[in-house]
This record gives C-alpha cells, sequence and structure tokens, in this order.
C-alpha cells in the first residue's frame, strides 16, 4: 500500500467511490494526458498562486466538484482568480476536464487558472499555509445520512479549524446541500466555531441562490429536499496573511 493509502486508511476516509462507470475515449485520454498538467503539485508550506501559469490576485478551493459546472463558472467570471478543485471520483474529473477543453474564449487561458488534485481535500489543506485562501467552497456534499457514518461527513470540527486557518479574514465559506440533517449538522458545528460566523439576516438568505453561486447537476437533482445555501464568513486574526506573488 502506498503512503497515501496507509494516510487514508489511518485518519479514515471522507468520501466514497474512485471510480465509476468505463471513461469514453475522449475521456480517457483528457484524464491521461490533460490531468497531469493540472494537477496541483502539493509541497509543505504550499504557496497555493504559485501553481498557477497566470497572474493570480485571490486563489479559492472548492471541495468535491462533482462534476465540474460550478467551478468552471467561477474560473470563467473571475479571470484574476486561481481556483483549485479537489475531487476523488475519477467521472467527475473526467467530466470537469471535457467541459474545460470545450469551454468557448480559450480553453487554455481558463486552464492555467485552475489546477486539480485528484483526491482526499485535507491534502490541500494540509498543505497551505495560514490566511492563503480567498473563499472555500463545500457545495453538496455526499450526506451520508446513516448514523454509522456521519463519521465521514467532510464538515467536522477538524477540517473547520484547518478551513478556519487557511481562509484570509473576512472571507467566505460556501455550503450547499439538499439533505436536512446535514443542513443542521453543519450549521451546529459551524455556528459554534470561535472563527466562522453565519452571514445570514432573513430566511431568504439561504433559501435564494445567489446570483454568483451557479447551479450544479446536483443541485438540480435535489435528491433530499430543498436545496440551502450557507454563506459564513473568517472571523478576523491576528496573525500575517501571505500575500500572492506578483507576476510579470
Amino acid at each position: 500500500m502506498s503512503d497515501s493509502g496507509r494516510g487514508e486508511r489511518r485518519r479514515g476516509l471522507l468520501y466514497g467511490r474512485r471510480k465509476g462507470p468505463k471513461l469514453s475515449a475522449h475521456q480517457a485520454k483528457l484524464v491521461a494526458n490533460l490531468l497531469p498538467q493540472l494537477k496541483l503539485l502539493l509541497a509543505p508550506n504550499l504557496d497555493p498562486s504559485m501553481s498557477f501559469n497566470s497572474r493570480i490576485d485571490e486563489v479559492w478551493l472548492e471541495i468535491g466538484f462533482g462534476s465540474g459546472e460550478h467551478l468552471l463558472w467561477q474560473a470563467e467570471h473571475h479571470p484574476h482568480v486561481g481556483i483549485v478543485g479537489a475531487e476523488a471520483y475519477e467521472g467527475g474529473i473526467a467530466r470537469l476536464l471535457s467541459r474545460l477543453v470545450a469551454a468557448p474564449g480559450g480553453s487554455q487561458t481558463l486552464a492555467s487558472r485552475i489546477r486539480i488534485h485528484d483526491g482526499d481535500a485535507r491534502d490541500i489543506l494540509e498543505a497551505l499555509p495560514e490566511a492563503c485562501l480567498g473563499r472555500a467552497f463545500i457545495l453538496f456534499p455526499d450526506p451520508w445520512p446513516k448514523t454509522r457514518h456521519h463519521k465521514r461527513r467532510f464538515v467536522q470540527t477538524e477540517t473547520l479549524d484547518a478551513l478556519a486557518r487557511v481562509l484570509q479574514d473576512g472571507m467566505q465559506l460556501r455550503f450547499a446541500s439538499d439533505d436536512p440533517g446535514y443542513v443542521a449538522w453543519t450549521l451546529e458545528r459551524v455556528m459554534a466555531h470561535e472563527f466562522f460566523v453565519w452571514t445570514a439576516e432573513r430566511e431568504r438568505d439561504w433559501h435564494v441562490r445567489p446570483a454568483d453561486w451557479p447551479p450544479t447537476r446536483y443541485e438540480q437533482k435535489a435528491l433530499h429536499g430543498v436545496p440551502v445555501f450557507l454563506t459564513f464568513q473568517r472571523r478576523p486574526r491576528q496573525g500575517l496573511q501571505c500575500e500572492t506573488a506578483e507576476r510579470k
């Protein structure tokens, strides 16, 4: 077993299967040839802004990007933001790559601002230095509805600690789910966390999807109930934030 496999077993998996139906020939080619070019190279105290081939003013992280609709939309609409996506499911990665090469306006430009980690998002959180992310997304994660599986939900006190460490002051953590149990679970833990505050002021703030929050395939399925959209803000801290490297 590889070191990464032993690490996953030691800390417990927070995601399900890695492989599904056989990829098409086109998808398999993209995974073999394009994915290695876009992989995030993890290293201790990683400066994420240095992972991109474009001038980046801010770095965002999407945890479990599914089929990549949201990630790609954000990259298209924020030309000075670099987006790191973590997804363990090979089929989802292949669909994002297919969308990327078919995107209007130049897939190479978009690819220069997208990096992918085909594994556990906690690997990224562990590698990042303090206060280097401008935004983080956890959108429609697996709710793991059975009580014995709740330990596999991504939102845990430990992962919130890690997110609070890498997010810059005042920046957003966005969460969405159509599972009422997971929504309640998330609110209970995030609102009890000393470094996050829920920004909602009225009911529509969590029932209406914000304009800059595009729908995803999972949202449209709404398998468990009505989707809920939660935005949390990172409270101020003392200490230095990492600065984005200037590129010429």
